[in-house]
């Protein structure tokens, strides 16, 4: 009997439609982020095309989250000031049907970041994002990771993601060299990307800003997150092509994001 290919979950007219609509909308994106990546993220939101908005301030941060197009919330630095902020964010958001992207940067071995994300993971959010040791740890599973870094494998976490996927009612993206996301009955896998990303400060952080971009082009999530991840994967190659290290790795990637065209990435990407 002859095989039958896997369906198109995500098809290339659908990834050009995404960063087309990103493009043409501008779309505010809230960033309550690490303090080691804020001016990395910016600059990256800027190049893809939307506009950042790095408002944590407690008191205003729930406020500026019912006007915002989208909302990152990164546990990379959660002092308690910024906790109190992220509360209000999360809050504000869901209030006003913001969607909004949970990175729950190193939590596993780390208390406050780990019971932070836990609250956060189950408040709503329209994506969970990370690598896939902080996955399987959110999830409640054995992970390795050194702080921010990830010891297990993409393939190792992908049950755990659909069931996390599943639970909290989230699309779950697992970084890897071969990026996962799943909402806990499609799976896509985009390939691509390139291994410099690991070493420029904010590569994996960033990533998560470009996702709330491309939730605010469109109803589905898991589609506005498999294009976030193939741009930023195409991206991410384009650069990697013609530096020397990660010093011009850095620059050459953020004017790469501003040169893909919405043709070009429907063009480019690959999915499974």
């Amino acid at each position: 009997m002859e095989s039958m290919a896997p369906s198109i979950v995500v098809s290339p007219g659908e990834l050009a439609d995404a960063l087309g609509a990103l493009r043409a909308s501008t779309p505010l994106v809230q960033c309550l982020t690490n303090t080691v990546v804020t001016n990395f993220t910016a600059n990256v939101l800027l190049a893809a095309g939307a506009s950042p908005a790095m408002v944590e301030t407690p008191g205003e941060a729930g406020d500026f989250a019912a006007v915002a197009a989208s909302v990152l919330v990164n546990l990379g630095t959660p002092n308690t000031e910024q906790a109190a902020a992220m509360r209000e964010t999360v809050a504000g958001a869901g209030a006003a049907s913001t969607p909004w992207v949970l990175d729950p940067v190193a939590v596993g071995s780390l208390r406050v970041r780990t019971s932070l994300a836990r609250e956060f993971a189950a408040a709503g959010p329209t994506l969970i994002r990370g690598n896939a040791s902080e996955i399987l740890a959110l999830a409640g599973e054995a992970a390795g990771g050194r702080g921010v870094e990830s010891t297990d494998s993409v393939a190792a976490a992908a049950d755990a993601a659909g069931e996390l996927a599943r639970r909290t009612g989230a699309v779950v993206a697992v970084s890897g060299e071969a990026d996962l996301v799943t909402d806990g009955m499609r799976t896509v896998y985009v390939h691509g990307g390139s291994e410099l990303l690991t070493r420029v400060t904010g590569g994996g952080c960033a990533l998560g800003a470009v996702c709330a971009a491309f939730l605010a082009t469109g109803p589905d999530p898991l589609v506005a997150t498999v294009a976030a991840h193939a741009f930023y994967s195409a991206a991410a190659e384009r650069a990697a092509a013609t530096s020397a290290g990660p010093g011009t790795f850095a620059p050459l990637f953020l004017d790469a994001l501003a040169a893909i065209s919405p043709a070009g990435l429907g063009a480019t990407a690959v999915l499974s």
